[in-house]
């Protein structure tokens, strides 16, 4: 398995690393800790700016004005900063997962894009980052360059979060389920790590129930109707979630299935919550796939609002 885990020196992110002693990841894999100093060049100047005032004289064509000059050097010694941090990062890593391959890169540039470009570039197929970074607002407002990353990049993208309520026990992922193939993917992924014994898997499924106008409920006809059709609606569910319970027990793991009523996106992050889930397993899109790297509206609610870490999985 190959890791891309995007490292800010943030709470979110060491939240984000202390997070995947409870992913199920794997014994052995090669991970690459990537800081990135955001830095801009400044815009290039005229030839007015260069020679001044003496409209006579030439520009000097190998002339580079010091602005440049200083904005370049800026960047070295962030780059070299950027790399300081993500190699004490790179030991952090080391010491939940002594058997990993794990390797440091700093550069500069617009963070989400590095981290993009060099996922694609490794092929990495899961990238990890913090939920919020330096610039960080408030709890419920996911950072643009999670944000960012969660959209564009081609592989599974794991946002980590730091639980509100300290860790005990076994882990608990919560699985959503909405018959897609990107959900049951996000079952497969769920079922393929390397969960420790008595870790506990429920498997969500939210339906969307019909319910009678207020005229309508007052004519039997029509209760009746709606009543089979939502008891039509539960059992279509039930079957539709029992492929990925049996794949995660399949695995060993305690699975429950569970049916619930209402919006999707709240539904679950209630569930979480109240489950006290270590981590969310969704796919990256439901059944209204609009194209192929689009992120779907339930999981991007999901991953910007939930209390613990998200997993948006994403196959090739």
């Amino acid at each position: 398995m190959r890791v891309l885990i995007g490292y800010d020196g943030s709470q979110c992110a060491d939240s984000a690393i202390e997070g995947l002693a409870r992913a199920g990841l794997p014994d052995n894999a090669d991970a690459a800790i990537v800081s990135v100093a955001e830095s801009w060049l400044p815009p290039p100047v005229s030839s007015y700016d260069i020679v001044g005032s003496d409209a006579t004289a030439l520009p000097d064509a190998t002339a580079r004005p010091a602005s440049l000059e200083k904005a370049r050097r800026w960047q070295i010694e962030a780059a070299q900063a950027a790399r300081i941090m993500a190699e004490g990062a790179a030991e952090r890593v080391k010491t939940v997962f002594p058997n990993w391959q794990v390797n440091a890169h700093g550069c500069f540039g617009s963070p989400s894009t590095e981290l993009i470009s060099k996922a694609e570039a490794g092929e990495a197929d899961l990238i990890v980052v913090g939920s919020h970074g330096r610039s960080l607002i408030g709890r419920l407002i996911l950072g643009s360059v999670s944000t960012r990353v969660l959209t564009e990049a081609r592989c599974s993208v794991r946002v980590g979060r730091d639980k509100s309520e300290p860790e005990g026990g076994p882990p608990r992922i919560l699985v959503c389920i909405d018959g897609s193939p990107g959900s049951y993917a996000a079952a497969a992924s769920a079922a393929n790590r390397q969960w420790p014994e008595k870790t506990e898997a429920k498997v969500l499924i939210v339906r969307d129930p019909i319910t009678p106008t207020a005229v309508g409920s007052l004519l039997p006809p029509v209760t009746q109707w709606t009543a089979d059709f939502n008891d039509e609606q539960k059992a279509e569910a039930e079957q539709t979630i029992a492929p990925a319970i049996a794949r995660l027990q399949s695995a060993g793991l305690i699975v429950h299935g569970v049916t619930r009523a209402g919006d999707p996106r709240w539904i679950i992050l209630k569930e979480a919550e109240e489950w006290k889930a270590d981590s969310i397993f969704v796919g990256a899109r439901g059944l209204s796939r609009i194209e192929r790297f689009l992120l779907g509206s339930v999981s991007s609610a999901v991953a910007a609002r939930a209390h613990c870490s998200v997993e948006v999985v994403r196959t090739a």
